[in-house]
């Protein structure tokens, strides 16, 4: 990467981009927490039952968020008092538990995050269609390198 260096696209300077538009995203999700009185962790909770192809069950949420259940169960208590989720056993195996994010909730953090989606598609504007698979596919590649991190045995 050493030609890379001189336009600014080495490890550094992406660690960098990252870690302010980690820092950005952050604030901004500290903002929902604070206006919703809610954690930090409870925001964090709604992105991966968001996120979820299907309703996530505490356990799974335990992991992904590497709480233990005390803490999730805290958790998903707050949210679902503040009308986010509803907890719904499963019919078939009534000690499965599936966690719902519940519409009326989506549409209020549509709302809140209404500006955050506007300048995205902003900035998505700005480059091509092939500018953006190379973007999605960085971004990709950089989530499964992230999963293979915490996955292994002594990562932060």
């Amino acid at each position: 990467m050493s030609g890379d260096s001189e336009e600014g696209i080495d490890l550094r300077s992406f660690a960098t981009r990252l870690r302010r538009m980690t820092a950005e995203f952050n604030r901004v999700a500290h903002e929902f927490a604070n206006e919703h009185g809610l954690h930090t962790t409870d925001v964090q909770a709604l992105i991966k039952i968001f996120d979820a192809p299907s309703p996530i069950t505490p356990s799974r949420l335990r992991e992904e968020l590497n709480l233990t259940s005390g803490a999730v169960t805290a958790c998903l208590d707050r949210l679902e008092r503040a009308g986010h989720i509803r907890r719904v056993r499963d019919a078939h195996d009534r000690r499965v538990v599936h966690v719902h994010y519940l519409d009326t909730a989506k549409e209020f953090a549509a709302a809140f995050f209404r500006p955050l989606g506007r300048s995205t598609d902003n900035a998505l504007r700005r480059f091509s269609p092939e500018e953006l698979r190379t973007v999605a596919a960085f971004l990709d590649a950089m989530n499964e390198e992230l999963e293979v991190l915490r996955a292994s045995p002594g990562s932060s």
